[in-house]
């Protein structure tokens, strides 16, 4: 069972409570990322969500919040994607309120200090070093650089090192005036609540006046892609890492998405999967390999994750494709359907025996979904799906024209890599 209400002020509020923990999480999700940016400031989102740990008129540093927070033993903090921005805070039920007073403090009435500006661009900027250093993790930007290049939805969250150093004082004003408005925010409650009690903090902490700003929209992605692309980044490392994927019409709302989920649980979704088993176990050729379903609002892709020894590259992608291959002419069974649904179901589960989960579950499907499905409805839709369904959507999105090959690794000749990226 989940409650939703609107403020008078248009900030949408979800109240998911559950009996089964003593702790209750305050998420509060604003519906901008880094593909709302302009180019010459992409990094502002991430950037503004750091500096709203930095201080407030009623507590001055991140000190004086950390203390505060810490007193009651809270687990707190934040994060940016290219489309949301996040804060929660989750501590003992009792202490809601103060977390309230806390977080609506910090989002309403941060002082963007020049000061703390400037010592936490360096911050930043040793951040977006520490993940030049972790291949494994900057494949996946790499790989949406290349999918949607010539959209803001190619641009890394973090921003550029340039981008990021010409940020100045003014930007955050504009850009929390125009985003972090109670029309564009989505409060979420989850765990051992009355939401009674829950409506009421929530009314008293933020219902702040909505200053009606129109916030800017994205700009949609429009896939002109025609052919296979390939694209190395040249890095010396001991291990290539490789995104291999299509891109096509996997948005939230999308009739693929379940099916989709489906269909990469059997592909690379766990340890008995068909490219973990082909690639890794039997030919040795990987340490990890991996896939998923990545969604954005109007778009999204599949893509196969994998790192392994630079000399085996050519093998490893044509090892895959013949995969893709059989995956794209034969589909899955009846057996392997059953297994992922409740492989699917299992995870459901599982995540959501936290209530940071939870919270993040309801305020995504009220930020992103013309409905708001309970875990009990999506495995009820996953129970619904047949087999042609899914064998269905795998060869919608399975199509060569919409291949993407990024890597990262020593510099080598790549081109001949285009013979393997088709279908026969």
């Amino acid at each position: 069972m989940f409650y939703q209400t609107t403020l008078p002020n248009q900030a949408k509020v979800l109240i998911a409570p559950t009996n089964s923990t003593k702790a209750a999480t305050l998420l509060v999700m604003f519906k901008v990322g880094s593909r709302y940016e302009k180019k010459s400031k992409n990094g502002l989102a991430h950037f503004t969500e750091h500096m709203m740990f930095k201080g407030t008129k009623r507590r001055p540093t991140t000190l004086h919040i950390a203390k505060e927070l810490d007193a009651i033993g809270a687990d707190y903090n934040a994060f940016t994607s290219k489309e949301y921005t996040g804060y929660y805070i989750k501590a003992e039920s009792s202490n809601l309120q103060l977390a309230a007073d806390v977080l609506s403090d910090m989002l309403f009435n941060s002082q963007f200090n020049p000061t703390e500006i400037e010592r936490e661009r360096k911050v930043i900027l040793e951040e977006i070093n520490m993940y030049e250093d972790m291949p494994m993790a900057l494949i996946e930007d790499l790989f949406d650089n290349l999918a949607y290049q010539g959209n803001p939805l190619a641009w890394d969250v973090a921003g550029s090192k340039r981008t990021v150093s010409n940020i100045k004082r003014a930007d955050f004003d504009d850009f929390t005036g125009r985003f972090y408005q109670p029309s564009n925010m989505f409060i979420s409650i989850a765990g051992a609540v009355d939401p009674n009690m829950v409506e009421g903090v929530v009314k008293k902490f933020f219902n702040k006046k909505n200053k009606n700003v129109r916030a800017s929209r994205f700009k949609p992605v429009t896939i002109k892609q025609r052919r296979p692309q390939i694209y190395l980044k040249t890095k010396e490392t001991e291990q290539i890492h490789l995104a291999l994927g299509f891109t096509g019409n996997i948005h939230y709302q999308s009739n693929l998405f379940l099916p989709l989920q489906i269909a990469n649980v059997v592909l690379g979704g766990n340890m008995s999967s068909r490219l973990f088993i082909a690639i890794r176990e039997r030919q040795g050729l990987c340490y990890y390999i991996r896939s998923k379903i990545n969604t954005y609002q109007d778009v999204g892709s599949w893509t196969i994750y994998s790192g392994l020894d630079a000399s085996r590259l050519d093998l490893a992608v044509k090892l895959i494709m013949s995969e893709l291959q059989r995956f794209k002419k034969r589909g899955i069974t009846k057996k392997e359907l059953t297994s992922a649904k409740e492989y699917l179901k299992g995870k459901v589960v599982l995540r959501l025996e936290d209530s940071a989960n939870l919270a993040q579950w309801f305020a995504e499907y009220a930020m992103f979904r013309s409905k708001i499905l309970t875990p009990t409805e999506i495995m009820k839709k996953l129970d619904r799906i047949k087999l042609s369904t899914v064998n269905q959507a795998i060869n919608k999105v399975m199509k060569e024209s919409r291949l993407n090959l990024a890597i990262i690794g020593p510099n080598r000749p790549v081109d001949n890599l285009y013979k393997f990226l088709k279908f026969n």
